[in-house]
């Protein structure tokens, strides 16, 4: 393994992490396929969208510690060792209080709903030994905590409504008194013997409860989840990790739409302190597309066929960056300036501007994985072939234009490589899906646009002074995706040139198995400051060891970077150089990264 480089540079701070908020890492995820909640070991759900990925918010604490809103259940103890844990093949989350007083513990789950209007949180706080006090707190602040709440008693429990009247109503389901304060919150002490059970559901007043029953309801989420995991066929090197990673894409996947977002989060930054903070609540082609790759990998065919459905319908006649869940084309990026961000890194954005970037590496992950959707036996009709014929028609016309590149730069476009292979890649693909399918196409010209590609890039992206393929043509910058031209079969493992920008990327990029994308001091991003590595280029470096030859080195390499993933096996977009997680939470990207490294590992057993 190399030594840590001199840059990119540490972060400026010293105290990694103000008592106000908690780590990024110290958080679990829960959902029901529409939305995601985030649960921090303490047992408070800070962040939570309603009644999907890309809604407004009902709980954003963790990007505004005193007016974010959240529902918080803490134990009432001076000493308090707070461990979190998921049940075995299942997103529901325990979170336990150990102290003097015993074993507390609270179940966190969402059943999984047919429609995002049948939200519904159950949470369990159960005395195992001892007698324990809690203090309760549920504080809503809708709109991304523009709105405040108004509280009402209801024959259930309680109502909490936003008092402008335009988000939807929450019922809080319980039989357990609580007083309303005047700023529009629930709050309470709970005295509770050894074996007290107390339960609260959180539903949306209008949804549909399917049971008061906590073991019922429990039971049937359990064994949804089990049932789930029983069909992925991996049995590989750190099962476990695959298959906690293949349960976190599940939760990030919309069982109404078939499509997936990108993260669970907006605005958690990716330099604390820094601008670098942006909304990953949508659909974005490519992480989905990679999303597919995973599971099918995994053997779950039927996401893929759910994706390529939402694909066909609302996209392929004229493919753009990223939707919203549903397929929305308008994400205008806007700023939230009342919230002051996690740990003061501010601005913190909605919505995200890059929708109308153009980016051409999209059209070869895309293609990449229908012709794997394909070949796992999937179903690509005549009208889907012809819409994907019109994708191949816009690269072949369009393959040398400028454009934002994979990481969205917001300054000026260039002729970036990964965009220039991953055109390379859309072409390649669309030939093998004819040949396999002896589909019409015109072969001849695809191919001499292919091979023309080709030579482009072999002769023109290559810095000789370097020694290496560099960000764009005509650059002297390395850039980490650069690993990816074997992962997409563009060049042998073996080929000398990519060998030297490995063995580049390896001395610049790295800090032992923490990859950089790019060094941002440059400014060729566009943007200011710092950030840490990234996650999924750190799993792309693994894969690229095991298939060089290195497995030895991309084993410990693998190993050691789940040592970075948090207590749940969960992982954020970046690893800064503290160790700490930075960015969006929990990261698509860095979750399939590390099931195609896992995959690569094993094929070179």
């Amino acid at each position: 393994m190399t030594k840590p480089p001199e840059k990119p540079s540490a972060p400026t701070y010293q105290q990694p992490y103000p008592d106000r908020y908690l780590p990024i890492e110290d958080y679990g995820v829960i959902g029901n396929l529409h939305t995601t909640a985030l649960v921090s070991k303490q047992g408070n759900i800070d962040f939570m969208a309603l009644p999907r990925f890309d809604s407004p918010t009902v709980f954003t604490r963790i990007l505004d510690a005193d007016h974010g809103g959240y529902f918080g259940v803490a134990k009432l103890s001076e000493e308090v060792r707070n461990t979190q844990l998921y049940l075995p093949d299942t997103n529901i989350l325990l979170t336990r209080f150990l102290s003097s007083d015993g074993i507390a513990e609270l179940t966190d789950f969402m059943p999984i709903a047919k429609n995002d209007h049948d939200f519904c949180i159950y949470r369990q706080l159960k005395c195992i030994s001892g007698n324990h006090a809690f203090s309760f707190v549920l504080r809503p602040k809708f709109d991304y905590a523009r709105q405040g709440c108004k509280v009402e008693r209801h024959e259930k429990g309680y109502l909490l409504k936003d008092p402008s009247g335009e988000q939807p109503t929450l019922l809080l389901r319980t039989d357990v008194e609580l007083e309303i304060t005047e700023d529009g919150a629930l709050i309470g002490e709970l005295e509770m013997k050894e074996g007290e059970l107390k339960t609260f559901i959180l539903t949306l007043n209008e949804g549909q409860v399917h049971t008061d029953d906590f073991d019922e309801a429990f039971t049937e989420c359990r064994q949804y989840w089990q049932n789930w995991i029983s069909k992925c066929t991996y049995q590989g090197h750190c099962k476990a990790a695959v298959l906690r990673s293949a349960l976190a894409l599940k939760l990030l996947t919309s069982v109404q739409y078939g499509s997936t977002v990108a993260a669970a989060t907006f605005g958690l930054p990716e330099g604390i302190g820094g601008e670098r903070n942006w909304d990953y609540r949508y659909t974005w082609i490519r992480d989905t597309a990679f999303t597919m790759y995973a599971f099918l990998r995994l053997g779950y065919r039927e996401e893929a066929a759910h994706f390529m459905e939402w694909l066909e319908k609302r996209c392929m006649d004229q493919l753009q960056l990223m939707y919203g869940v549903d397929g929305e084309k308008e994400l205008p990026e806007s700023e939230l300036d009342h919230l002051e961000g996690y740990r003061q890194s501010k601005p913190v954005r909605i919505g995200n501007a890059a929708y109308a970037q153009e980016q051409m590496d999209i059209y070869g992950e895309l293609i990449d994985t229908i012709y794997l959707f394909n070949q796992a036996g999937g179903s690509i009709t005549y009208c889907f072939w012809k819409k994907i014929v019109g994708v191949v028609d816009y690269v072949i016309e369009n393959w040398k234009k400028k454009d934002h590149g994979i990481w969205e730069v917001r300054n000026e476009k260039q002729r970036y490589l990964h965009s220039a292979v991953c055109c390379w890649v859309a072409v390649d693909r669309a030939m093998r899906i004819a040949e396999a399918r002896s589909l019409p196409a015109d072969l001849v010209k695809w191919q001499r646009v292919r091979d023309e590609m080709y030579t482009d890039i072999y002769e023109n992206f290559y810095n000789n002074e370097l020694g290496a393929y560099v960000q764009f043509k005509g650059s002297n910058t390395l850039d980490a995706s650069a690993l990816l031209m074997p992962l997409l079969r563009f060049v042998s493992s073996k080929e000398p040139r990519w060998l030297r920008t490995f063995a580049a990327i390896e001395k610049e990029l790295s800090a032992d198995v923490l990859i950089f994308r790019y060094k941002t001091e440059d400014g060729s991003d566009g943007l200011n400051g710092n950030e840490g590595s990234f996650t999924i280029c750190s799993f792309w470096y693994v894969e690229c060891l095991a298939r060089i030859g290195r497995l030895d080195d991309a084993k410990l390499a693998f190993e050691k970077l789940l040592g970075y993933a948090n207590h749940l096996g969960l992982m954020s977009e970046e690893i800064g150089l503290h160790g700490e997680q930075l960015g969006n939470f929990p990261q698509a990207f860095s979750h399939l990264a590390m099931i195609s490294a896992a995959f690569q590992i094993n094929k070179q057993k």
